[in-house]
């Protein structure tokens, strides 16, 4: 890890944007966002999650803010040592140069120094010439008698002592999360109606087999928009992802679990009164909604423009909602439309009524998984288990 990418990651925290910490750094907005994967990679945690356009940051980058606050106000400490740097550009140096300075430093030999870090001395000379270049300024005065510290070395100890110390709390930090997940396999779910929705039902009994025929390998079930779960395998943040989608991107492998048949849901009172004219149903009463981010939004969008024309589309009201629990509540509360799972909504309690649609508006779940031999054998095992649930 180095000191420019602690900086810039610290400023896309806190500006919440790539082009924002990109001016602010004087960096092109591709350097800013490798810095962010560098950084991301390394603690094995992801900091920001893309919402309506906008970098928001995940509890966990809310738990690392303070150490990373901490580390540019150090950062910023030691460039003033040499008068900024260079144009106010944070040089790349690495927190393990800055470690064997430190080293170096309190031997007060670079031969001592070497043979303590197990290197050769010309490398340890090398790369303490290059911090002094890349912070403008000379922190050893090397005699025949050994090294001592120039008073911006003498200054620098402490700082390179404090960001080894920040570093040391973040990677310890990743280091027990990565050894609490090693061996976790990691799923992926779109987020279920509510407990008695089928894709609840299958998860909890895909759970329930996983830890009865592979205790040692618990199994980690996260919710999320089909946009955010095809990310997430694709950083490899989930081994597997069922996704409300029967197309999936042809860079996974995967297998169809099931479809079923989607309604039209709204208050029984608003369907009595509009006597089953979806049209007028539509324009009248608003329709709540996921984000286009979900495969079932995608089905409600496509039943629209075949039922109502541009213009009446245009008349409509829709609200977007990414919790089916909410929609729901608008649902059988509020007097809202939407469109979903028949089965699902018709084990509710007190169910809306309901219009189920043609045969071609479905909610289909894929499980889908990464194109080699382990995902595959992991992906088919999980794939058998939600199977034994589907109707």
């Amino acid at each position: 890890m180095d000191i420019a990418t602690l900086t810039i990651v610290h400023a896309v925290l806190e500006e919440r944007g790539i082009r924002k910490a990109a001016r602010r750094s004087g960096r092109p907005t591709s350097s800013v966002s490798a810095a962010l994967r560098r950084f991301e990679t390394a603690i094995s945690v992801p900091l920001v999650r893309s919402e309506n356009g906008n970098l928001v940051p995940t509890l966990e980058a809310r738990r690392r803010f303070a150490d990373l606050a901490a580390a540019s106000l150090a950062i910023g400490a030691l460039m003033a040592l040499a008068g900024g740097g260079q144009a106010g550009i944070i040089p790349s140096i690495g927190l393990t140069t800055l470690q064997r300075f430190v080293v170096c430093a309190r031997s007060g030999s670079i031969r001592s120094a070497a043979k303590q870090l197990g290197l050769g001395q010309p490398q340890l000379t090398r790369q303490l010439a290059d911090l002094e270049r890349a912070l403008g300024c000379p922190l050893l005065s090397r005699s025949a008698s050994g090294i001592t510290c120039t008073p911006q070395g003498l200054a620098a100890i402490p700082i390179a002592e404090e960001l080894s110390d920040i570093w040391s709390r973040l990677s310890r930090a990743s280091g027990d999360r990565f050894r609490r997940t090693a061996a976790t396999w990691r799923l992926g779910s779109v987020m279920p109606l509510g407990p008695e929705s089928e894709i609840a039902r299958m998860l909890a009994a895909l759970t329930a087999e996983w830890n009865h025929t592979r205790p040692r390998q618990p199994l980690f079930v996260s919710s999320m928009t089909a946009d955010e779960l095809i990310a997430g395998l694709k950083n490899r943040r989930f081994d597997a992802v069922l996704l409300d989608l029967a197309d999936f991107p042809s860079d996974f492998e995967g297998r169809l679990v099931s479809q079923t048949a989607l309604a039209l849901t709204g208050s029984h009172a608003l369907f009595a009164e509009c006597g089953g004219d979806i049209s007028r149903m539509l324009q009248t009463k608003p329709m709540a909604v996921p984000s286009l981010k979900s495969g079932l939004r995608q089905q409600a969008a496509r039943f629209l423009e075949r039922t109502l024309s541009e213009a009446e589309r245009s008349r409509m009201t829709l609200v977007e909602v990414d919790s089916i629990p909410v929609i729901i509540n608008l649902v059988l509360d509020h007097g809202y439309l939407s469109v979903l799972p028949e089965s699902s909504i018709a084990r509710i309690q007190n169910p809306p009524a309901m219009l189920t649609l043609d045969d071609d508006y479905v909610q289909s779940l894929s499980l889908v998984w990464q194109k080699n031999a382990l995902s595959r054998q992991v992906g088919e095992a999980m794939f058998a288990m939600m199977a034994q649930r589907v109707p």
